[in-house]
């Protein structure tokens, strides 16, 4: 009989402990605008360098804008299949990561 209370006993706490609540943690979302210092130029003033690596590595892809900053840095709003994607590149087409733009 003992051994009968005692193993209520155990399971009850142990069913309890899943009992508990999660405490919420709020999330915050941090935004930052950078200022990138891009200026706007047309697609044809593209040295062909630039406009070959994309017809190399995207196809499918249209150049819809193209920006330059005062490194000679390029930044390229492709359209594929009705998607956008931001590139950056080099005045000799080598791509660049976004966070290697100065």
């Amino acid at each position: 009989m003992k051994k009968i209370i005692l193993s209520i006993a155990i399971l009850a706490s142990g069913v309890a402990t899943y009992a508990m609540v999660s405490p919420v943690i709020p999330t915050t979302s941090i935004n930052i605008v950078m200022n990138d210092e891009f200026t706007e130029i047309t697609v044809d003033k593209l040295p062909e360098a630039v406009t070959n690596a994309v017809t190399k590595d995207f196809a499918t892809a249209t150049i819809s804008k193209a920006y330059v900053n005062a490194n000679g840095q390029y930044k390229l709003e492709l359209t594929i299949d009705d998607a956008s994607k931001t590139v950056y590149a080099d005045s000799e087409g080598n791509w660049l990561e976004e966070s290697a733009v100065k």
